[in-house]
């Protein structure tokens, strides 16, 4: 933990602190950021102010007495729930407003991590609650130099095997074998594991109907063969071993043949294009050095969607943060789910993924943009065909 830099960003956001709470370990982010152990024991609850200026302020509780002993400052202690409420009213003595985990109408799920009575105590004893959401994205959703190494090396080795998990197909069909959906999952969780890498869950190995599905994933009871003329999309993630590691995660779309059908073409240039488009945007605005908001990415593929009649079957948000979680807690593009108004930062990752999802097949195309400070860039291989497998 750096406190310095914290309360730097603090005192620019016009604060006058930054309260953590947790209970039980809901909150991961607050340990993270303060750098508490995971293995730290947390049953009852524990406050910690950070203020713009000074120490911080911790109050615990006597059965965890030494639950923030990593974090310097100033110890308190309760036991009663009245020396909890009269001691934390002191430790906020002086400040009118103070950021939490939290976000208003629970706009931004990913920090909206406090919970309503919680805020509503802090609120009594006087100070504004304003959302963590800008501070959390500054201090979790920036990489390191090292950090986007580890991610392009990803990208690597995930776009090599998202090509062999296609030719497994291709070569499958061609010769007249079976091949199954679960088995090209298990075919690239295999991969992973032999080239050092690791995943959350996954992949999703999605055909025809089952690709409208944006979550779709294959299990070896709802295993289902592929066949000539059958569409498939796989979206794969994954990120190295290393403690550092982010995430790398694309989506890719073909087709079981060489002819295909006009309609399925066609929807796969609009989501091609969307993906395009969006992309643009964001390049365009960081070599202008213009800032822009998570929402507005979201409008550009939307709208050209929209535009193209096929509005009603994109149902997702266009993409989200990627960090040391495939989803992260920095500004997603989204003014669908959520009216995302928060800046893209330097140093931050997000995947473009505009998607129709119609009855009969779903196509999504996936890239991730990396933003510097001068530049931004797609850090893999784009999707500009839809492949003939």
């Amino acid at each position: 933990m750096d406190i310095e830099k914290l309360q730097q960003a603090i005192r620019a956001a016009g604060l006058d602190g930054w309260l953590f709470f947790d209970h039980h370990r809901r909150d991961p982010i607050a340990y993270r950021i303060l750098g508490v152990s995971e293995d730290a024991e947390a049953t009852r609850r524990w406050y910690c102010l950070l203020p713009a200026e000074g120490e911080p302020r911790k109050l615990v509780h006597r059965i965890e007495s030494r639950v923030l002993d990593e974090v310097p400052g100033e110890k308190q202690v309760y036991s009663s729930w009245e020396e909890q409420h009269s001691t934390l009213q002191q430790i906020l003595h002086g400040c009118n407003r103070v950021a939490m985990q939290y976000s208003p109408s629970c706009a931004i799920p990913y920090v909206s991590l406090v919970d309503a009575g919680t805020v509503e105590l802090v609120r009594s004893f006087g100070p504004e609650v304003v959302s963590s959401a800008n501070l959390v994205q500054e201090f979790e959703a920036r990489w390191t130099g090292r950090q986007l190494e580890l991610h392009l090396e990803a990208g690597e080795r995930v776009d090599k095997i998202r090509r062999e998990a296609f030719d497994l197909i291709g070569e499958r069909l061609r010769s007249q074998e079976p091949v199954t959906d679960f088995e090209v999952q298990q075919f690239i969780l295999l991969r992973f594991a032999q080239t050092g890498m690791t995943t959350s869950h996954g992949p999703i190995v999605a055909s025809n109907q089952n690709a409208s599905d944006p979550h779709y994933e294959p299990s070896r009871d709802t295993a289902r063969s592929l066949h000539p003329g059958d569409l498939v999309l796989i979206d794969l993630w994954a990120k190295l071993t290393d403690p550092a590691a982010v995430y790398y995660d694309v989506t890719w779309t073909g087709y079981c043949g060489e002819d295909i059908p006009d309609e399925i073409q066609a929807v796969f240039e609009i989501v091609r294009d969307a993906r395009r488009r969006a992309t643009s945007f964001v390049l365009d605005r960081v070599a202008a050095q213009q800032a822009f908001a998570g929402y507005q990415v979201d409008d550009v593929a939307r709208q050209y969607i929209d535009e193209r009649g096929f509005g009603e079957f994109f149902f997702h948000r266009t993409g989200h943060s990627i960090g040391t979680d495939v989803h992260g807690t920095g500004a997603n593009m989204d003014n669908l789910e959520s009216h995302d108004v928060r800046l893209v930062l330097p140093s931050t990752c997000f995947s473009i993924e505009p998607g129709i999802y119609l009855p009969e097949f779903g196509i999504r195309s996936e890239v991730n943009v990396y933003v510097g400070q001068h530049h931004a860039r797609v850090t893999g291989e784009e999707q500009e065909q839809l492949l003939r497998i």
